[in-house]
């Protein structure tokens, strides 16, 4: 009896620690909040989810050995409701551009909390991605022609900063020289199909979307207005400062989502537009090679400049009264860590400014592309991978084989002469040279310019294509 006394506790004790520790055993929510069809925001939310790259750099040793994570992701078609949902404590990361990333530093500011904006996902030191269309069949050629007219814009959001400079830049009055109403991509779709708005200014990727669909054409892109925009993280500091290693974790995934779209565009343009119903040849028209915009998670000065751009902005069109000092906004300490971890110089690639560079042989010829200037892509259905081409003549001599042998053409891309952007060929204007080289062109007036000054002469795409025959 004195044995079962002595032993009974014993067993009692074992039995009470195993129980203590899975109940203690902490529970760590990861929310994050995405954007999908801001397909930019790509690597810092949607291949993250798909690929479950989160689940790979989650700490699990140390203070994380027994940690359970409580993995939580919601979509939403803007950044508004994702800050309220962050501001309220149910989300802890977003992904959002900088003028709605702004409105979340003020919102968790207003509440006495603060967010930051931990790095960039995608952008352009020059503007583009954001941009300006009109219906198919207007007779609008640039935005000089706008002047009277009514423009709509998703309002307090990046194109709306982006119309408002270019606005100014017209030197006119916003409130008297165009009318400005607010209407989100949804509403201005149909809007511009029924011919009820003059134009429509918008973020990525709809500035594209519309006229890859057919129903709208590109007047204006942000890369005239000389003025950086971009994408990017943001998280609760409160969250950041109790769990720095989730943060890192989070990068970590951000980064590898970025080094695998880079190695294959064609692949997860396909995937995004399998999630998003964006047709991936507009995906493919941001994030491959030579791109609309640059996947960059570095903190060059021309973001930061943009985030106290859009503070500025805010303030005038009076959205915000509170100040929102930048420096303490951006933190580039998560994502210098995060690089470190990756075995990545942050230091090199802050000072690389180069888009995603095209390595590829030309599809006809099969020799190396080494000018870009002039590169156009065929993207073939059913191929794997795009087709390049060193210049236009080698793709159209090519597209009339294509054609022939009854190959479906999913998109033809064209770099512009004088941006150096990505266009969707048959939206662009083509001039010619002396010489009979084609140049492409976004806008009508640019390759005015070029065929007078080069001795050439102007064509749309269908016309261009005829100045090539089959070889």
């Amino acid at each position: 009896m004195k044995i079962l006394l002595k032993t009974l506790p014993v067993v009692l004790t074992a039995t009470t620690l195993l129980s203590t520790q899975s109940v203690l055993a902490e529970t760590i929510r990861v929310a994050i909040g995405t954007q999908d069809t801001t397909i930019n925001c790509a690597t810092g939310g949607l291949l993250i989810r798909e690929l479950n790259l989160l689940n790979k750099y989650l700490p699990k040793d140390g203070k994380y050995k027994d940690v359970k994570y409580d993995i939580v992701w919601k979509n939403f078609t803007s950044g508004a409701p994702l800050t309220s949902e962050m501001v309220a404590g149910r989300l802890d990361f977003g992904a959002m551009a900088d003028f709605p990333g702004v409105n979340n530093g003020v919102a968790f500011q207003k509440t006495g909390k603060q967010s930051v904006f931990l790095s960039v996902l995608s952008g352009s030191t020059t503007g583009s991605g954001n941009g300006i269309v009109v219906p198919l069949n207007s007779k609008v050629q640039s935005i000089r022609d706008l002047k009277g007219k009514t423009i709509s814009v998703p309002f307090a959001s990046t194109a709306h900063g982006l119309l408002l400079r270019a606005v100014a830049a017209q030197g006119w009055d916003p409130k008297r020289d165009v009318k400005i109403i607010a209407q989100a991509p949804e509403v201005a779709g149909p809007a511009l199909k029924s011919n009820k708005i003059d134009a429509h200014a918008d973020f990525v990727p709809f500035a594209e979307l519309f006229p890859y669909r057919g129903f709208a054409r590109k007047i204006y892109d942000g890369s005239q207005s000389n003025a950086p925009t971009f994408h990017g993280s943001l998280v609760s500091r409160e969250y950041a400062q109790k769990y720095p290693e989730i943060v890192n974790a989070y990068l970590r995934a951000a980064i590898e989502a970025n080094q695998l779209i880079a190695r294959e565009p064609e692949k997860y343009s396909l995937l995004i537009s399998k999630v998003t119903g964006v047709e991936p040849e507009v995906v493919y028209l941001f994030h491959g090679p030579l791109g609309l915009q640059t996947r960059d998670l570095t903190w060059k000065p021309e973001y930061r400049k943009a985030t106290q751009t859009a503070i500025d902005t805010l303030k005038l069109l009076g959205r915000t009264d509170v100040n929102l000092n930048v420096n303490q906004f951006i933190s580039d300490s998560y994502i210098k860590k995060a690089f470190a971890s990756a075995g990545l110089n942050y230091d090199a690639q802050l000072k690389n400014y180069g888009k995603l560079l095209l390595v590829a042989n030309d599809a006809l010829t099969h020799q190396p592309i080494k000018t870009f200037e002039r590169v156009t892509q065929v993207w073939v259905r059913d191929e794997a991978k795009v087709r390049s081409y060193q210049n236009a003549e080698n793709a159209f001599k090519d597209l009339k084989r294509l054609h022939q042998a009854g190959k479906n053409i999913r998109v033809v891309y064209i770099q512009d002469r004088n941006s150096g952007i990505k266009l969707l060929a048959n939206q662009a204007w083509f001039a010619t040279d002396k010489q009979g080289q084609i140049n492409g062109f976004l806008l009508r007036g640019n390759a005015d310019q070029w065929a007078k000054a080069h001795g050439g002469k102007v064509y749309d795409f269908n016309n261009a294509q005829k100045l090539v025959k089959a070889g």
